[in-house]
């Protein structure tokens, strides 16, 4: 059990956060944020749901094995605990068993839906099967495992007295922590508040267990509903990072962590998070799930520190406490301008590197980022964190190269047909160099690479962002392509239904077109490295 003050931190970002449209991940991705959420302080990783694909396992497997052990850095010296998700039958708990068992720590997550109109238009059972079901599946994943949760999918809607018959239920089957999903955002703050407070009251064995709290964002109340969870005695906040997740997405891992932080005397708890951690580890996600960041995000927006108004500038400049209510450098952001320029060494460079947190980079890795920063350097008067940031996201995160942009040149105007030849290395080590006419700079760029390539994709999302202000400023591009022929998918856990895979990518530069290829090239080298695994399809279980 945890300490009665203290709020476990269960991060589901590479499950529920990955369900997000366009959010698919790969492997490497997947363990790479597993780390960064290790050195953020999450109690509990939910890595994934193993039965869904071959490649979800994979992931699940390898995030227990080569995460799970670590300690560094984390507040309570303890390895993160690693989940897997599991539908309530033996097919499912018994592989996200195999897939977690590796990790010092591990726990199997078993759900079944409790709503009547789950039971009766999803599972198509009676509530005396529910019961039986819930006990059998808590009972084998208890047999297995010391580290149970069960949740009671679509509790938000479910019968009140009903719900106490089945935590009661799973609590003498072996449950250790109890989680209450809003799975459908459909409940405000007070009905939250009072399902979890008359759930703790009436459910026999209450004590027993921690209760958990995991809400969506449908009607924009999740932290809301969260926060009301855990005033009423819930001690896990299940969220994601940016609050991605599927339709409106999940509680944000930031807004419940800053809550409790910056509201010591409404809340009067704490967390293991490591808060210094939050940005960088926003960032991480943004950029592999492809996912942009909207400027106005609470803790992490671009605008989230900004301060335009006369007035409030005016205030800041007298008292930063007039207009901030949390310092930017207690989530990790650095407010530092001038950080380096085109004299600066590559040990300076280094140094800043690990006073913005990367201080776990290889030398190469180092080595191609200075490379980046010497090149931007020489166009820029002043180099600042967030261009390091947009460097460190587009040479670091970022898949095996297969194919790599050479040389790109673009001639465009109102009276005249955009053009543009790319010159690029294949797998093979050979130049390839072609052109193309496109509707703008950046579609003749993506046809040329087509013609180069030769794989087709269709393009469903492109994105384009200033990284500081200026008109020299670094821009991000972010983009997402299909698969033209798409045979891989993952299952949805709730729906059963198939998500199929999208591949996002991303690219820096101070040149629009240059940023916006860069990225074009990331999915395309993400998708081909994919079908270079060939994994298996995957394969429906049944409830």
């Amino acid at each position: 059990m945890s300490s009665p003050d203290t709020v476990l931190i269960f991060d589901t970002t590479l499950r529920d956060g990955e369900q997000s449209p366009g959010a698919t991940l790969n492997v490497e991705e997947k363990l790479e944020i597993a780390r960064q959420l290790s050195r953020l302080g999450v109690d509990i990783c939910e890595a994934g749901f193993p039965i869904a694909s071959p490649g979800d396992f994979e992931a699940v497997r390898r995030i227990a094995e080569e995460v799970g052990p670590l300690t560094e850095g984390r507040k309570d010296g303890q390895p993160m605990v690693i989940a897997g998700l599991a539908r309530a039958n033996e097919t499912d708990i018994s592989r996200a068993y195999e897939a977690v068992r590796s990790a010092p720590r591990h726990r199997i997550h078993t759900f079944l839906a409790t709503s009547d109109i789950h039971l009766k238009h999803k599972l198509r059972i009676d509530r005396e099967e529910c019961v039986d079901q819930v006990i059998r599946a808590v009972s084998y994943a208890r047999s297995l495992c010391d580290d149970v949760e069960f949740s009671p999918e679509d509790a938000g809607r479910s019968d009140p007295e009903f719900l106490v018959q089945v935590l009661g239920e799973a609590i003498k089957a072996g449950a250790t922590t109890l989680n209450i999903p809003d799975t459908v955002g459909y409940t405000t703050p007070d009905e939250f508040g009072w399902l979890i407070d008359y759930l703790i009251t009436n459910t026999p064995g209450s004590d027993r267990v921690i209760w958990s709290v995991h809400c969506h964002n449908d009607l924009g109340l999740a932290t809301a509903n969260t926060l009301a969870g855990i005033k009423a005695g819930a001690r896990q906040a299940e969220v994601t990072l940016n609050g991605i997740g599927e339709r409106a997405g999940n509680t944000a891992l930031e807004e419940v962590v800053m809550a409790l932080t910056t509201r010591p005397q409404n809340f009067n708890l704490q967390t293991n998070i490591d808060t210094t951690q939050i940005v960088r580890t926003s960032h991480m996600v943004s950029t592999y799930t492809g996912m942009v960041i909207q400027a106005n995000k609470a803790i992490v927006g671009a605008n989230a520190f900004a301060h335009e108004a006369g007035i409030h500038q005016d205030g800041m400049l007298k008292n930063h406490q007039t207009y901030e209510i949390m310092r930017p450098e207690t989530v990790g952001l650095n407010t530092s301008k001038l950080v380096l320029g085109k004299h600066s060494g590559r040990h300076a460079f280094r140094v800043r590197l690990k006073e913005m947190g990367y201080d776990n980079m290889d030398d190469e890795d180092v080595a191609a980022a200075f490379k980046r920063f010497k090149a931007i350097a020489d166009k820029k008067k002043a180099v600042t964190d967030a261009d390091i940031e947009a460097i460190i996201a587009d040479e670091i995160y970022q898949p095996p190269v297969i194919w790599q942009l050479d040389h790109i040149q673009v001639s465009c105007g109102d009276h005249s047909i955009p053009t543009a030849s790319v010159v690029m290395t294949g797998p093979d080590g050979e130049t390839y160099s072609d052109a193309a006419l496109g509707s703008g700079p950046v579609d003749a760029v993506y046809q040329a690479i087509n013609r180069i390539i030769g794989v087709t994709n269709r393009l469903t999302e492109f994105s384009i962002n200033a990284v500081t202000e200026g008109l020299d400023a670094v821009a991000e591009a972010t983009i997402r392509i299909h698969p033209s022929d798409e045979t891989e998918y993952t299952l949805n856990p709730q729906t059963d239904k198939p998500v199929y895979r999208t591949y996002s990518g991303h690219g820096a530069s101070t040149d629009i077109v240059v940023a916006s290829a860069r990225a074009y090239l990331s999915a395309l080298n993400k998708m081909l490295a994919e079908r270079d695994k060939a994994p298996g399809r995957a394969t429906p279980a049944t409830v």
